[in-house]
């Protein structure tokens, strides 16, 4: 037996977990715990806002396949984090989070930063639970890894009061549980598989669907040799980008509109037929298509539309069992057939709508213009990480990636605030396991606002995070110097300046003045080129690029809205 500090039972326990990294805030009652994590060989990193701890913590659930923990205190400080948990919840990423509460003593009669956490956090989670005593401490924690990895991975959520993190306990000095295995790999019914080749092959119009679930189930290798081997068009939803490079051949990213409308067959593997994908419904989809819908989730199956066919499995079992059959049939989809001959009409016409819009440097910039030459500076295993209105919109289709798990954005949610908090995630990665690999923060200057104190913690942790700011003075878009002005003098600016505006040029990159560090403003395209080629060069610290857009730029003219709502 061995008695020892419920802190360090509690670190002990996620380190045989496999749990690496812990996000947060300190404050009562869980500054012990912080220590005894580092103390435990756990690596803390604090940040500046529990929310963007919580977008950290996830983001490294998604790119490991292990949850982060995001660590915080009572009450107000787990408040915080549910639009993160909620956030990973929807994104399907593992995530632990474990906040300090009130002592059991304290609890009815108005002890600090009383709350009712577990019943708080149910809503947001898969698992929430607050452990009876130090010796149910480790099972809780193998059950909340479990759970945030087994199945659909999602959240849990575990509860420490105060007098029990106080507390010391014996215990036996071996492990009291087994560690989390890996989540089972679940293979799809051969029937269905045969179902699947069937109706593919004998579609005239065919389209493969990628999404971040196949990020996540990381397929890419037998996704990429069946796209090549069949010819089949495919698409990517923003997170899947990368599973098969966006400038594959048969990728069909800039016909989209075309493609969805027009396709008779859709294989959709791991992405979800919610916003994102316009619910599968017209006018966006054909109205006859049949689609083969793959997820790991029994329940996502015949979600808004009844697919023609449904299959429960691991998109990479699915695509492999696939695959075979293709290969052994020798189906290849001509490159001459009307189909093809439709879509790469569509990418020339579209190409050259875009062309007009890069080549175009007049100052203020458009979006199009500067996400061209961001595109043609970063290195191609870039990891690019992107929120905020039209910066994220437009950078999905300007911003390329040729790896899996290279891109994080404001997701399933569409939660702003996320891009800081993702980064330093990505950059700690990188800082373990690939220093030369770049990690670049695209941000609208809204979004920025949400979480920007977070470059302190970038500086202290020595993370070279590059932080793109486009910046049209507003949300959506802004206004020019003298309608600021006029708008903001016709009375009380709470009454005349629209909802939308923000200061005009404002110098976000001066905050790196804070840290003795340069930050850099653009106007101009050689601006940028010299700015951007300076921070990438950095190996320790983060860099701030404020460039100025055009405060009326927006997308390209689109065929629809880009949010649709569809017609049943």
């Amino acid at each position: 037996m061995e008695e020892l500090d419920v802190t360090t039972l509690i670190a002990r326990s996620l380190k045989n977990q496999g749990i690496q990294y812990v996000f947060g805030i300190v404050g009562i009652p869980i500054v012990e715990l912080s220590v005894a994590l580092q103390a435990n060989g756990l690596h803390f990193i604090g940040m500046r806002n529990e929310q963007a701890a919580c977008y950290a913590a996830q983001a490294v659930g998604y790119l490991t396949g292990k949850p982060g923990v995001c660590l915080v205190v009572s009450g107000p400080g787990l408040l915080h984090v549910t639009g993160g948990m909620a956030n990973a919840q929807l994104n399907c990423w593992p995530l632990v989070v474990i906040a300090g509460s009130v002592s059991q003593d304290h609890e009815g009669i108005g002890g600090f930063q009383e709350c009712r956490q577990v019943e708080l956090s149910r809503p947001y989670c898969k698992y929430a639970a607050r452990p009876a005593s130090a010796s149910l401490i480790d099972m809780h924690i193998e059950k909340a890894v479990r759970y945030s990895t087994f199945g659909r991975p999602g959240v849990s959520y575990l509860d420490f009061p105060a007098n029990l993190l106080q507390s010391r306990d014996s215990i036996l000095s071996s492990p009291q549980s087994n560690v989390c295995k890996k989540p089972p790999l679940v293979f799809p019914n051969p029937a269905d598989v045969e179902s699947a080749f069937n109706l593919l092959t004998v579609a005239e119009k065919p389209l493969i669907i990628i999404g971040k679930g196949a990020a996540y189930d990381r397929a890419e290798d037998v996704i990429r040799q069946m796209i090549s081997a069949s010819n089949i068009p495919f698409l990517l939803t923003p997170m899947g980008k990368g599973v098969v490079a966006d400038d594959a051949p048969q990728c069909v990213s800039s016909a989209r509109t075309t493609a969805l409308q027009s396709a008779d067959v859709i294989l959709l593997l791991g992405a979800r037929l919610n916003w994102i994908l316009h619910f599968g419904r017209p006018p966006r989809f054909n109205t006859a298509v049949k689609i083969i819908q793959v997820d790991l989730c029994a329940e996502e199956l015949h979600n808004s539309v009844t697919s023609a066919i449904a299959v429960q499995s691991n998109i990479k079992t699915f695509v492999h069992a696939l695959s075979e059959k293709l290969y052994q049939r020798n189906f290849i989809f001509s490159s001459k057939s009307a189909w093809w001959l439709i879509l790469e009409t569509k990418r020339e016409q579209n190409k050259a709508a875009i062309t007009k819009l890069i080549q175009d440097e007049t100052v203020p910039l458009n979006y199009y213009t500067v996400l061209h030459n961001i595109q043609k500076l970063i290195p191609k295993d870039t990891i690019i990480v992107s929120e905020g209105a039209n910066t994220m919109d437009i950078g999905r289709a300007m911003l390329l990636n040729s790896l899996p798990r290279h891109r994080l954005d404001a997701g399933t949610f569409g939660t702003m605030g996320v891009g800081l908090g993702f980064a330093i995630a990505a950059a700690l990665l990188c800082q373990k396991n690939n220093p030369q690999t770049k990690v670049i923060c695209v941000e609208g200057d809204s979004a920025f606002g949400f979480s920007g104190m977070e470059i302190e913690t970038m500086v202290r942790y020595k993370l070279p995070v590059v932080i793109i700011i486009l910046n049209n003075n507003g949300i959506y878009s802004g206004f020019d110097q003298d309608t600021f002005e006029m708008l903001s003098n016709q009375g009380n600016p709470t009454q005349t300046l629209p909802p939308s505006a923000l200061t005009v040029e404002t110098r976000y990159e001066k905050m790196m003045n804070m840290f003795g560090l340069q930050g850099y403003f653009v106007k101009t395209i050689p601006e940028l080129k010299e700015a951007l080629g300076s921070a990438l060069s950095s190996e320790h610290c983060p860099s701030i690029i404020n460039i100025m857009i055009n405060p009326t730029a927006d997308r390209k003219p689109q065929s629809f809205n880009w949010l649709t709502e569809s017609k049943l």
